[in-house]
């Protein structure tokens, strides 16, 4: 009987924990974020939003350095929506680029490629 109870407690912890960890997940349905590592040490984020019946997407690179000019392209289910030339600034060395985009049926799928010298950054992201 000991073991019985040591057991359902066992599987009762576990579904709580698991649980508890889903519910932060849940609470950013309304957005989605992607990170990673570019090929120096700069990093880049893409975040989608819904925003009125279309899409909000922002691609950020951050490479802690101020001063230093990007180009990016920013495609859109593989055309490009937007490209410029953007300088990183503030004391984090960062830029953003926010667009609002359609959102197409089915999957929409983004992605950011910013180069500032030989460093590349690419990012991709669906919605």
């Amino acid at each position: 009987m000991t073991m019985r109870r040591t057991m359902a407690a066992v599987v009762v912890g576990t579904m709580l924990v698991t649980l508890g960890s889903a519910a932060p997940a849940m609470a950013g349905d309304d957005e989605k974020i992607r990170r990673g590592g570019c090929s120096g040490s700069a990093d880049w984020k893409l975040k989608v939003k819904p925003d009125d019946g279309r899409l909000e997407v922002e691609a950020e690179v951050d490479s802690n350095v101020s001063g230093q000019t990007w180009h990016w392209r920013l495609r859109h289910n593989g055309s490009v929506s937007a490209r410029g030339t953007s300088t990183t600034s503030g004391p984090s060395g960062s830029f953003d680029v926010e667009r609002r985009m359609s959102n197409l049926s089915g999957t929409d799928r983004f992605r950011l490629r910013a180069t500032h010298g030989g460093q590349v950054c690419r990012g991709r992201i669906s919605w």
